[in-house]
């Protein structure tokens, strides 16, 4: 079996290409010099290009990826849209054309990758203004961003004849199970059975969800695998439910989809999602993906720690569900066993009345935390603490909760002197690392401070 795909309308076989390359490398090696290598981790957005993906309600849409951080094998039966696309008939697009515009390129090297994240944007179902989050994974160093945000905020309604446009009305494609064993291992299974079928087969292979983090390390460490299974198209991790006792989301749905799914709803993701990387890698990346990397800087495990959730593990013996906070058992170490998969993330109902998240970072979007922290808290008559839930990254080997500080606060008034015991307790509950992102000694301040931050935002009655 080949990898085959469409690329700017035209059907691609890829023949014995290996399926472990990134999508990049595969369009430069076919002179499609217009995507860029900027970084190799999903921070500068020169190499984006633009899939034809289902949305929630399954109708077709643009969504732009990182190519650097998209494996080869991924794209079998998708339509991808590279810059060299965009223009039709000698006519530039109206997003290009914008950019020309505006002045909105200097250098050029970045322009490719704007373009695209505009192009999808340009075409986004319901737009009725331009959102700056379309751009917040592309970075620009020469020309600064006012000229690429005016090019932007110029560009009107996509017009319905628009051949681009007209696109968006017929089904997306239908992607189909991928199985690639001569040379390098590939496949993209569909249902979970599958899944286990293969693991039982090819034991070596690694298990990628979005690949955002495992890709990185392709890239930068040379890691390289026997085999990879990509779990980005099996079906029973993809759902998104809001029950009366539980909100389940599937370990395999993008950020971006949850990000729309909680909005108005939940709080804590409210918070989380927009401070999660940029809009290109919350495209791939997945919660089932940040939790089973287990890494101690992850921004996805304080919040769902806070809000006290359950993970369910499934394999072919069966399921079981683990409370989050028993789920990191050492660094970069889960409870996930031989054959087995994070398949839903669930959090539990009624919410918290107060959920805060924050996140100490040296720029506002788009990078590693130092410390993050996630706070959520209910209280009842007269103000008491009924429950309270204090996670944090950044200051031990693992996500976690501060159990010590937490029984402490419980049962006692929501008020000054109750801050300041559990801050005391909080001061010496860990010993964070000293790095090149912050020392020991100002994470420690960071962990008592965002917990004084949040009585700040909460006391008095503010949700």
């Amino acid at each position: 079996m080949a990898i085959a795909f469409t690329l700017n309308g035209r059907t691609i076989d890829a023949g014995d290409a290996d399926p472990h390359q990134p999508l990049l490398h595969f369009l430069r090696g076919r002179g499609l010099t217009g995507t860029k290598e900027g970084c190799a981790e999903g921070e500068c957005g020169a190499c984006a290009v633009v899939l034809v993906t289902r949305d929630a309600e399954g109708r077709a849409r643009y969504q732009p990826v990182n190519s650097c951080l998209l494996l080869l094998g991924s794209v079998a039966g998708h339509e991808v849209l590279s810059v060299e696309g965009l223009a039709q008939g000698g006519e530039l697009h109206p997003v290009q054309e914008a950019m020309v515009k505006h002045g909105g390129s200097q250098c050029g090297y970045c322009t490719p990758g704007f373009v695209m994240s505009l192009f999808a944007e340009y075409h986004r179902p319901g737009r009725e203004a331009f959102d700056l989050e379309a751009i917040s994974g592309n970075l620009c160093r020469c020309t600064g961003y006012r000229p690429i945000r005016d090019a932007a905020a110029s560009l009107p309604m996509a017009p319905a004849e628009d051949p681009f446009q007209a696109r968006l009305k017929a089904p997306p494609p239908e992607l189909a199970l991928v199985e690639l064993a001569n040379g390098k291992s590939y496949f993209r299974p569909t249902a979970l059975a599958d899944v286990f079928r293969l693991q039982q087969a090819h034991p070596a292979a690694r298990l990628v969800a979005g690949g955002t983090d495992v890709v990185v390390d392709m890239n930068q460490r040379g890691l390289r695998f026997d085999g990879v299974i990509s779990l980005e198209n099996v079906a029973e991790l993809l759902g998104l439910e809001w029950g009366d006792s539980e909100v389940r989301i599937g370990a395999g749905v993008s950020l971006s989809d949850v990000e729309h799914f909680v909005q108005g709803r939940l709080p804590m993701l409210e918070q989380l999602l927009p401070l999660f990387s940029s809009r290109l890698i919350r495209n791939r990346a997945t919660f089932g993906g940040n939790l089973a990397t287990a890494s101690p800087i992850g921004d996805g495990p304080p919040a769902l720690l806070a809000l006290d959730a359950e993970v369910e593990i499934e394999s072919a013996k069966g399921a079981r569900r683990v409370p989050l906070a028993s789920f990191f058992k050492g660094y970069r170490k889960t409870e996930l066993g031989t054959g087995e998969v994070l398949k839903s993330i669930f959090v539990p109902l009624p919410l918290p009345r107060h959920q805060r998240f924050y996140k100490v970072s040296k720029r506002k979007l788009d990078d590693i935390s130092t410390v993050a922290a996630a706070f959520a808290l209910t209280t009842g008559k007269n103000a008491t603490i009924e429950s309270v839930r204090l996670a944090f990254g950044g200051v031990a080997a693992t996500p976690v909760r501060a159990t010590e500080a937490e029984r402490a606060l419980t049962g006692k008034p929501w008020n000054t002197e109750s801050v300041v015991a559990a801050a005391a307790i909080l001061s010496r509950s860990f010993s964070p690392i000293d790095d090149h992102r912050g020392s020991a000694a100002y994470r420690r301040a960071m962990i008592s401070e965002l917990f004084r931050k949040f009585a700040a935002d909460t006391q008095g009655g503010a949700t």
